[in-house]
């Protein structure tokens, strides 16, 4: 997943109204099936945080207002995810010397079951 910066010191807020205050937000006619109520209707909600840049898409419901609290559940999750700290660094390993050998010895195992699937006679 793609880390947006967020700025120093930004803290995010507890109520959804003042979240959403940070945010643009834009109504749209979704597209995809759904016949007269999908065409007439703009239910689609894109939000737009100004602070960090994150969009959030949702055209999920029928209703305007269910896509707007679902798109800011997800504007909440991508920010929280965002402000979390960096995974630490992977360190190289290597397989065990038990573990070569169980391989080794599976692969001569396979190896000799599919010798003996050839046609009789067949040597090559």
């Amino acid at each position: 997943m793609k880390r947006f910066p967020v700025p120093e010191g930004y803290q995010l807020p507890e109520s959804a109204e003042a979240l959403l205050g940070e945010c643009d937000v834009s109504a749209f006619r979704a597209t995809g099936p759904g016949g007269q109520g999908v065409n007439t209707t703009d239910s689609a909600v894109r939000l737009k945080h100004r602070p960090t840049g994150i969009v959030v898409v949702c055209r999920r419901e029928r209703s305007q207002l269910r896509n707007k609290e679902t798109c800011l559940k997800r504007l909440r999750e991508r920010i929280e995810e965002s402000m979390a700290p960096p995974p630490p660094p992977r360190k190289a390993t290597r397989p065990s010397r038990g573990a070569k050998e169980r391989r080794l010895a599976e692969k001569s195992l396979r190896s000799s079951t599919k010798a003996t699937r050839k046609r009789p006679g067949h040597e090559e």
